[in-house]
């Protein structure tokens, strides 16, 4: 069984800097792309960043500039620095990925539990 495990989330004042780190669990599978989302209340869920396989990475506007998503394939990994931090910026945070299990042609779609960011004086 394969899981995403999310840390790194917590309470932070304006112009703070977080790193929210993301780990698969498990054996017999790929990770083809992985991202985060997040979704803030009463809102939904959107995309922050995503990184392929080879390291391409695609942000979304409102965060360009300030969060930077990297990936450690070895160690099936993803990470995502965030700086600049703004009140807007508060949502729960939750990783994705898209795998392929060994001798499955299918794709499956993981989420992780997600992880709290608040931004806050």
């Amino acid at each position: 069984q394969v899981q995403l495990v999310e840390s790194g989330g917590g309470l932070v004042q304006p112009g703070g800097s977080l790193r929210l780190s993301c780990a698969a669990t498990g054996s017999g599978y790929n990770i083809n792309v992985m991202g985060w989302y997040r979704q803030a209340p009463g809102k939904q869920r959107e995309l922050v960043a995503s990184i392929t396989s080879g390291g391409a990475t695609n942000s979304a506007t409102s965060v360009k500039g300030r969060f930077s998503i990297s990936r450690d394939t070895a160690k099936d990994s993803m990470h995502l620095q965030i700086d600049k931090l703004k009140s807007e910026d508060t949502a729960i945070y939750y990783c994705n990925a898209d795998i392929t299990k060994w001798g499955d042609p299918r794709t499956y779609t993981l989420w992780g539990q997600g992880t709290q960011v608040t931004v806050s004086s």
